[in-house]
């Protein structure tokens, strides 16, 4: 027979449990830049992006973004529901750390460059980007 101290605990015990997803689940914004860097920090700046600040239709936003001295660059979408637009990779041959590209966006939002340097740094920028039609059906 259950006693109500046992039925209190039972019920703590269930709820903090329920509680712990929670508490533990990370953005995907989160996740995508931790999967780039490895968990190492990021320092602002040494990123330059260049974007409209409205972009009256989001079906196709241009972006150029470029970082001196980069070995890659990953583009991402902080408000899109899938928010990793690409990640660009520059050899030896490369004449410079730059790339210029059209992107979606589903509304207004911050676009985020994350440049890995030739030393194993990485540094960041984010520009917001005003849409007034959405391109990702909103």
């Amino acid at each position: 027979m259950l006693t109500r101290r046992d039925t209190l605990a039972i019920g703590l015990g269930a709820s903090a449990l329920a509680a712990l997803p929670l508490t533990a689940s990370a953005t995907p914004v989160d996740d995508a830049v931790a999967a780039f860097t490895g968990g190492a920090a990021v320092a602002e700046g040494g990123v330059t992006i260049t974007a409209p600040e409205i972009a009256e239709n989001g079906n196709t936003v241009p972006i150029s973004v470029e970082a001196a001295g980069a070995t890659e660059i990953m583009l991402i979408a902080t408000g899109n529901p899938t928010p990793n637009v690409g990640r660009f990779v520059f050899g030896p041959g490369s004449g410079s750390s730059m790339v210029a590209t059209r992107i979606r966006l589903g509304r207004t939002q911050d676009v985020m460059a994350i440049a890995k340097m030739a030393d194993g740094s990485y540094a960041s920028t984010a520009v917001e980007v005003k849409v007034t039609i959405g391109g990702c059906g909103g």
